[in-house]
């Protein structure tokens, strides 16, 4: 058997080399077709106009639906870890629901382009980015409660790391994107308002990519265990 074939390990393996083809491969398409600039354009600059939006949407979608199946096979770990392990129930709870509000963000976001439905896109924005960071946050909590049970200590550890990187890559993103004023995908390095773009966007690139990485620690784990859908029939 394949390492990726193990319990439910191809979920996040998916999950991770399918969210990265997606930021990067309309990322090419955009650039090849000079829609966006070379040097830090937003990612949902990359999905803004066609084709490439048509497969950033899809390809987003995807991710999302990826993303759900993944987190919610996550919960179902740490509530069997629960049994042995002083894990509050309820937090865990919490996570999840934040997990699939982040994926719904992201749902959000492929739908609505942001040159079309700008205010639509800004708030599926928000709920992925922020969803999202209160979930690896919240995971990295629920690792080190389960510790010694699930992952290792080093692994609870990158997740920590992790987890603080996007937490604080979050703030500039909003904050910073609050003062970009120029609409436009081509940016002028001479606008005032250009620092702020810069910045904006390489924390926002630094966020999904937080993402990314922190499922990719879930690997491991998921080689562990694996999940039965049970039928019962009333009479």
């Amino acid at each position: 058997m394949f390492w990726f074939m193990q319990g439910l390990c191809f979920l996040p393996v998916f999950l991770v080399i399918w969210s990265s083809c997606t930021f990067i491969i309309s990322y090419l398409i955009a650039l090849f077709r000079h829609d966006v600039d070379v040097i830090f354009p937003y990612i949902s600059d990359t999905g803004a106009n066609p084709p490439e939006s048509c497969i950033f949407g899809l390809m987003a979608f995807i991710s999302a639906c990826a993303g759900i199946a993944t987190i919610y096979a996550r919960y179902k770990f740490v509530e069997k870890l629960s049994e042995d392990a002083s894990i509050s129930p309820c937090l865990n709870k919490a996570t999840l629901w934040l997990g699939m509000i982040s994926c719904l963000g992201m749902c959000i976001v492929a739908t609505f382009q942001e040159t079309t439905v700008t205010a639509v896109h800004d708030f599926g924005a928000l709920m992925f980015f922020l969803s999202g960071a209160l979930y690896i946050i919240l995971q990295s909590v629920l690792s080190l409660r389960a510790y010694p049970f699930g992952s290792s200590m080093n692994v609870c550890r990158v997740r920590v790391g992790i987890a603080v990187i996007a937490f604080l890559a979050f703030f500039p993103t909003v904050i910073c994107a609050y003062f970009v004023k120029q609409t436009e995908l081509h940016r002028n390095p001479e606008d005032a308002d250009y620092p702020f773009h810069v910045a904006s966007a390489v924390c926002e690139w630094v966020v999904a990519f937080s993402f990314v990485c922190f499922f990719l620690t879930y690997i491991d784990d998921f080689k562990l265990f694996t999940l039965r859908v049970k039928t019962e029939r009333r009479e």
